[in-house]
This record gives structure tokens, sequence and C-alpha cells, in this order.
């Protein structure tokens, strides 16, 4: 009985000690302290504009339209707290389309269809401050803050776009009617800014469902490829969804 008794004032003893030790060190959890910021994974549909000469030349001459040059999109950001309401985001993300085609009124010698590939890469990469229209959590004491459920946003920022649009495939000279290979590029990098609402959704401690409309605008100059044309439409609009994990 004694030594049942020591075993039990010692297993006492030792639960009350680890209880204090293991709340202090889950000090460094999130619930313990504000979030720092957040990473973001996200995907969803990119709407381009397709708003330019370029695109209204190479849907009247082949079977191409202005929604084929929208597509899947795919991004990742960090977000860096600077206030209770607003954090400086760092954000990248990628769209690219790409989609064959034929001419509408034309065929080669062998009555075969005159066949290419088009397609449209967009990359920005841009610096953005987010604005949080409802509270994000709460301060409990001096140690715990417990995060709203749900927090909406909106955001502006600029930066950057790596864009590329090409064809390639057979082509018309409209001179001498003759058929030929070739392939055609403009590429290079353009300024850009957006603007954006979101709204975060907690589905744990660590994890929230973030969801995301954003407006792009872009432009830039067509290369020598593509003489004669003004500059090309690179706009869009996003809408993604995505995971974010608080650091």
């Amino acid at each position: 009985m004694n030594l049942r008794a020591r075993l039990i004032t010692t297993t006492i003893a030792i639960t009350t000690i680890a209880g204090p030790s293991h709340a202090q060190s889950a000090g460094d959890g999130f619930l313990f302290k504000v979030p720092t910021g957040s990473w973001t994974l996200r995907a969803g549909v990119d709407h381009a504009l397709a708003g330019s000469d370029i695109y209204t030349f190479v849907t009247r001459q082949l079977t191409l339209k202005r929604n084929d040059f929208s597509s899947a999109t795919f991004g990742t950001n960090f977000a860096f707290r600077m206030s209770p309401a607003s954090d400086i985001v760092v954000d990248f993300s990628y769209a690219r389309s790409s989609q064959g085609s034929e001419f509408r009124d034309w065929v080669d010698n062998n009555n075969q269809p005159i066949e290419q590939t088009t397609t449209l890469r967009r990359m920005p990469i841009t610096l953005g401050l987010r604005h949080y229209l409802t509270s994000r959590g709460r301060a409990i004491g001096r140690f715990a803050w417990i995060p709203a459920r749900r927090a909406l946003y909106i955001g502006v920022g600029g930066g950057m776009m790596e864009y590329k649009f090409g064809q390639s495939g057979d082509f018309i000279d409209f001179e001498t009617l003759q058929v030929f290979h070739d392939e055609y590029t403009s590429q290079g990098w353009t300024p850009t800014a957006h603007a954006n609402a979101g709204l975060d959704i907690v589905l744990g401690s660590w994890t929230l469902l973030n969801l995301e409309a954003r407006y792009t605008w872009a432009q830039a100059p067509m290369s020598s490829d593509f003489h004669g044309f003004n500059q090309i439409d690179l706009s869009g609009l996003a809408l993604t969804a995505g995971l974010s994990l608080r650091l």
C-alpha cells in the first residue's frame, strides 16, 4: 500500500509539473501569439481579356475565340503582418494557354487544313498591400490570440510580368498565296498592377481556406515578328481557391 501510494503521489507530481511546462512551450504556437504572416498556395481560372488588335486578327483569320486565351492559373504568396489589419504581400502567379487552330477560309494545295498552335503565357511577380475589412482575431489577455472564423480583405499591388505570345505552324503569304512553315514570338517583361478582394476561412489552428478574385492590368509592345500591331493586352480576371498556412 505504501508503494502504491508513493506511485500515485509521484504520478500526480509529475503531471502537475509537466502541465505548466507544456503550456509554456505551447506559447510558441500561433494561439499563444499573434501570427506574423502566412504562406498561400492557390489555383483557379484566369480569364484573359484579349482586348487588343492581335487577338482580333487571329480570331478572324484562324479558328480561335477570345476565350481560348483563358486558362488555369497557379500562384503562391507570402504575406507579412504590418498591423492588425494590414499585410505586405509578395506574390507570384502563372497562367498559360495553348490552342491549336487552322485558317478559317483557306486550305493548302492538297485541300488539307493549314494548322498552327497559338500560346499565351503570363507570369506576374508583384509586391502588394492587403487590408482586412473585418477583424482577423482578438487577443485574450497577454498571451492568447483567438482567430476569427473568417476575414474579408481587399488589396492592391504592382510589379513586373514576364509574358510570351507565340505562334508556330503553317501560315499563308497573302501576296503569293504560298503556304510556309514558321514560328513567331513576342516576349519580354512589362509593368503590371492588380486589385484583389478575398476571404480567409479558418480550417484549423494553422490553416485557412483562401478564396480570391483578382483583376490584373498589363500590356506590352509586340516584337518585330508582329510588325504593325499595337500593344498586346495581357490583362485578366482570375478566380482562385487556395490553402494558407499561418506563420
